[in-house]
């Protein structure tokens, strides 16, 4: 009797033992617990916004990055944010939000999963988001009206003077470009790009400076009494934003964005929206 007894215990034990290993199994490379969070090819949780969604930031007034036509998003950045979020197996979410409150937004893990705005890479944003790697180069470029003084040749010397106005869009690299090269200028910033060439037609500022791309489809849409008087080969490097905290979800989009060049969707959109 006390040799079945001690049997039986052992039996109990091991069948114990048994079901918490199976438990264990069963729970081993799982996503973490909440809705919002899936799983990697490399078999790593990445936290979502919304369980199935990979939400995208933007600042919709940078043509043909991205803009609103008709309340659709439209642009490059559109295209390559529909195209990452259909390879990752996620429906895409476009928020809008003024350009610089994107990447404080990702850093802090809210509002957005990731930010597609016309980003370069540079160092001290580096400090706050991870970027993927790169889909397109850009250079930046300054405009005024038909109607200025500012020529090709005149333009470094007519522009850094006291009087003059430059306009840019806050928290860009054409803000730090005009900060750099024309201290004596005042610096006007904006919220967005469209506002940037509005002032300028109304005679606020006396130039714009921004993004190659962007002052080329800008006078080509809307401000054909504008002019290129500078193009800077600054070679910038666009990327797309994530949280630091996110690793898992960047090591997908890169591969994501390799497919994507690899296959020619990359160069199909450049052709269609440059």
């Amino acid at each position: 009797m006390k040799m079945k007894k001690i049997g039986a215990v052992l039996a109990i034990g091991c069948l114990a033992a048994a079901l918490a290993l199976a438990g264990c199994s069963g729970s081993s490379g799982s996503a973490s617990s909440g809705s919002s969070d899936s799983k990697s090819d490399s078999g790593s949780a990445y936290k979502l916004q919304t369980a199935g969604t990979l939400t995208i930031a933007t600042s919709p007034d940078f043509p043909p990055f991205e803009n609103m036509e008709n309340g659709e998003y439209v642009g490059l950045d559109i295209e390559v944010g529909k195209a990452v979020a259909k390879k990752l197996g996620l429906e895409p979410k476009f928020v809008s939000l003024q350009f610089d409150a994107i990447l404080p937004a990702i850093s802090s893990g809210t509002q957005a999963d990731v930010g597609i705005s016309g980003f370069t890479v540079d160092p001290e944003r580096a400090k706050q988001v991870d970027f993927t790697n790169s889909y397109y180069t850009d250079d930046l470029s300054i405009a005024v009206m038909n109607s200025s003084a500012v020529t090709k040749e005149t333009v470094d010397a007519d522009l850094n003077s006291a009087g003059v106005s430059i306009a840019v869009q806050s928290g860009t690299t054409g803000e730090t470009y005009v900060q750099e090269h024309y201290p004596d200028a005042r610096v006007v910033a904006y919220g967005n790009s469209n506002d940037c060439f509005a002032a300028m037609q109304a005679g606020q500022v006396s130039a714009v400076c921004t993004n190659y791309a962007v002052v080329n489809k800008m006078l080509a849409d809307a401000y054909s009494d504008a002019k290129v008087v500078k193009s800077i080969a600054t070679g910038e490097e666009y990327a797309i934003a994530v949280s630091q905290d996110n690793k898992a979800l960047t090591e997908d989009i890169n591969k994501a964005l390799k497919e994507l060049a690899a296959d020619g969707t990359i160069d199909n959109l450049l052709k269609q929206y440059m």
